[in-house]
């Protein structure tokens, strides 16, 4: 109420008033960034409201209005004219993530047999690691959206985090596939590692389809399969013998790529889960 009495004019009146209103609004700036920007809001009131000759009360009331009026048009234009919300251009971009694994893992898996295009795979790897940054700042926007819908969604960094290991599993195995294994192992698991690449590719692009129409996807029955049948193969290629031929560095990577395999089982089944949780939500 001081500002009402103090005359805009005189340039000491003026100066103390600027004081009065920018020391609270510094402080509770240092306490917390959300109020970053009141110091420049505050002064910018004072300021304009002498230009104007109005009260800076006034001031402060019409601006505030502006802002009510200017967000209630944005939300009207969100809800109702461009109703694309970041919770289903999150779903998307997901979709297209697990699609682009989806293609990506056939290519890093024949390194393993004949020699791997690097620059190709890191190329992979970089539009893969694109897309998830891309998710990460919609799932960020999806949480405002969480806290003013009002029907209940699913949590998106459930879906990023499973994301994030899905692509740690595709790097673990593009990584030991600097270099194809020798033909005696090579020959042995390639069977069953183009089983692995065919299921595990069809489980990530039904998942990215029930994605983006909330519908359930099928367990990654077939992928479990197919590593069962490339542990097999591995365990009597080892019980012959046939590991002692191998040099540590190819042991390694072979070693490096059964992990590999194992973890992407069970991410398979944490996206099932996930995929599953998001099929129950209203569109």
């Amino acid at each position: 109420m001081l500002a009402l009495f103090i005359p805009h004019k005189n340039p000491i009146a003026l100066g103390g008033l600027l004081v009065l209103t920018m020391a609270p609004l510094a402080f509770a700036s240092a306490l917390s960034p959300r109020f970053k920007v009141a110091p420049f809001t505050g002064a910018l009131v004072l300021l304009i409201a002498g230009q104007l000759g109005e009260g800076p009360i006034h001031a402060a009331a019409y601006r505030l209005l502006e802002v009510i009026l200017g967000g209630g048009i944005a939300l009207v234009v969100s809800f109702l004219v461009l109703p694309e919300h970041a919770h289903e251009l999150g779903l998307k971009t997901g979709a297209r993530i697990l699609n682009q694994l989806a293609g990506a893992l056939p290519k890093l898996l024949t390194g393993y047999m004949q020699q791997l295009d690097v620059n190709e795979s890191l190329r992979l790897q970089s539009e893969i690691g694109q897309h998830i940054a891309d998710f990460q700042v919609q799932a960020a926007s999806s949480r405002g959206e969480r806290l003013i819908g009002l029907v209940p969604r699913p949590d998106p960094e459930v879906l990023l985090r499973n994301l994030l290991r899905l692509r740690n599993d595709f790097m673990m195995i593009a990584r030991a596939a600097v270099a194809p294994l020798p033909a005696t192992i090579a020959g042995r698991l390639a069977p069953s590692i183009e089983r692995i690449a065919a299921d595990a590719g069809t489980c990530l692009e039904e998942s990215a389809k029930a994605l983006v129409s909330h519908s359930s996807a099928s367990p990654p029955d077939a992928f479990k399969s197919a590593r069962g049948a490339f542990t097999s193969e591995l365990t009597a290629f080892r019980s012959e013998g046939g590991m002692r031929s191998l040099s540590i560095s190819d042991l390694e990577r072979t070693f490096a790529l059964s992990l590999a395999l194992e973890q992407l089982e069970q991410h398979l089944i944490d996206l099932q889960r996930c995929v599953e949780e998001f099929s129950h939500e209203r569109k």
